[in-house]
């Protein structure tokens, strides 16, 4: 959602000024390499690309190849804003670029929390040789983002070998959807929606899921997800908007998350809410229950 709506806008576009007005968000960028703003100030972007939750902007030409890279934590925000627009006091870093079709514009880094980041980062081949991400054919990837999985969406995603580090993991189902370093882009609201709909306890160990039920999973996953960017995103709260600072309606598309004491849609069972690493997980009794590993039967000797 946020990739795509900066493209338009950024994709050759020039960096005529970087305004930090919080340090804090540069804990990712590596100083050594340059000052943020001196690495950015005259230089043309491309158009951005995502894995997870880091989204970043090619800059085009330069040795080495080098890209903005943003990370948004829990609450952070690329909003595209009119020159003179004034932000209220969440307004983290402001770039100012001028676009060839489009003119004159504020691309602003907005962080409640302060726990995304901006930097400039070196792009560095992808070990698979694939594209490093949505958005882009160049397989690259900032060398900040390459222990980042790819996420279910992209196409290069490798669904036998996501099957394969399940069979190998001693963990719950929802702990591995949240793990970076298996699968991306799959929040706390996307795990309850897709466990949901495959019907699986989120404590279910990996190592119990058939091929054929991860499979179903992973397909409960992208729908889930693409339901999502196709409705904008989900919005709770005023914080979480898109680019243009227009909020999310797959809110209204939940089963489960937010709705405990509320029917199941499925089933009728009331939702129950229960906690999960200093989080909730929400599910249905009847429908997730968790279940034992299947016994082989062994003949008897003889």
């Amino acid at each position: 959602m946020v990739r795509a709506g900066l493209a338009p806008a950024v994709d050759g576009a020039t960096i005529l000024g970087v305004d930090v007005l919080e340090p804090r968000s540069l804990k990712r960028h590596d100083p050594v390499a340059g000052a943020f703003d001196a690495l950015l100030t005259g230089r043309t972007m491309a158009e951005p690309a995502r894995r997870g939750k880091f989204l970043w902007i090619p800059l085009v030409g330069g040795d080495p190849r080098r890209a903005i890279v943003a990370h948004l934590g829990m609450s952070g925000q690329m909003l595209l804003r009119e020159p003179g627009t004034v932000e209220d006091g969440l307004l983290r870093i402001r770039l100012h670029i001028e676009h060839p079709v489009h003119g004159e514009l504020w691309v602003h880094f907005v962080d409640q929390r302060i726990f995304g980041s901006m930097a400039v980062d070196t792009l560095v081949p992808t070990p698979d040789g694939m594209p490093g991400g949505r958005g882009t054919t160049e397989a690259l990837v900032p060398a900040q983002v390459g222990h980042i999985a790819r996420d279910p969406l992209d196409p290069a995603f490798d669904d036998d070998g996501f099957a394969a580090a399940l069979a190998k993991k001693n963990t719950g189902i929802k702990r591995a959807l949240l793990d970076q370093t298996l699968v991306s882009g799959i929040g706390n609201i996307y795990a309850d929606e897709a466990l949901w709909a495959a019907k699986l306890h989120y404590e279910q160990p990996t190592r119990t899921l058939s091929r054929a039920r991860i499979r179903n999973l992973l397909a409960e996953v992208r729908l889930v997800l693409e339901k999502a960017l196709a409705e904008g995103g989900t919005s709770f709260d005023a914080q979480y908007v898109n680019v243009n600072g227009a909020s999310g309606y797959f809110a209204h598309s939940l089963n489960v998350y937010g709705r405990q004491g509320l029917p199941c849609p499925r089933c009728g069972t009331p939702i129950v809410r229960e906690p999960f690493m200093n989080r909730s997980s929400h599910r249905c009794p009847r429908c997730q229950r968790l279940r034992a590993p299947r016994r082989v039967a062994v003949a008897p000797a003889v």
